[in-house]
């Protein structure tokens, strides 16, 4: 499978909600791809889908977040933690990570704590979810019990709540765009990788081919082919 994404992203009207396809590709060619194929019930028409990294299914991740499709396919579900060991300079530096389908950045956990402020402090960056109060619904259709965040219906954005918008991103100066740009972040907590896109995602990503047919396997590298369309190189590049 081959991967492209426009140099020259744009925030779009709206947001568009990741349905069932990757969210993005790090330098290392290894896919985000946050979402499941696991319901409540195994009922794949349900609104209860799991989560990867809070519920059952965390015991098959590795060290990376991360774990094999039945494809063959290695892709994370969280923070690359071998891949940001390898990157950073400092235990508080901000560092490039990935591309998102729809061209903009993607930055592991840190950012200034003024966005707009390469001078400001590198701090830790929070998303703005958490985890909603109570019970769910009542039903034969809805797992019983209190929220306990193995559900992605478990969370709530909540504005305002953390340093990041809905789609876990937010506009800043970064090293490799001085003058500030639109940036994604990879966070310890939940949403952990971003669900939605401020702009829009190339088709390449948009489409699945079917496990019997799709080409995922390891290239010569190790890695998925990802390709950027021709665009103006960010500093130091």
């Amino acid at each position: 499978q081959r991967y492209e994404w426009t140099a020259f992203p744009k925030v779009a009207q709206s947001i568009t909600p990741i349905d069932r396809h990757p969210f993005g590709v790090a330098i290392n060619g290894v896919l985000f791809d946050p979402g499941t194929a696991e319901f409540f019930r195994g009922d794949r028409h349900s609104e209860w889908k799991l989560e990867a990294m809070t519920s059952r299914m965390a015991r098959a991740l590795d060290a990376n977040h991360a774990h094999v499709q039945p494809s063959g396919a290695y892709h994370y579900h969280g923070l690359p933690t071998a891949l940001i060991a390898r990157l950073k300079a400092s235990s508080r530096s901000m560092i490039l990570i990935g591309w998102a389908a729809d061209g903009f950045p993607i930055y592991s956990l840190h950012g200034h704590r003024n966005s707009l402020d390469s001078n400001s402090p590198l701090v830790e960056l929070r998303a703005s979810y958490r985890m909603r109060e109570g019970n769910r619904p009542t039903g034969d259709s809805v797992p019983q019990g209190p929220y306990n965040g193995h559900y992605t219906l478990d969370w709530e954005y909540v504005a305002g709540s953390g340093d990041l918008d809905a789609c876990n991103g937010r506009h800043g100066v970064t090293p490799e765009f001085p003058e500030g740009i639109y940036y994604y972040v990879i966070t310890r907590d939940y949403p952990f990788i971003p669900r939605s896109f401020m702009g829009t995602p190339d088709p390449s990503f948009l489409h699945r081919r079917s496990p019997r047919n799709r080409m995922n396997r390891p290239f010569p590298s190790g890695d998925n082919s990802m390709r950027k369309k021709p665009h103006l190189q960010p500093k130091g590049h």
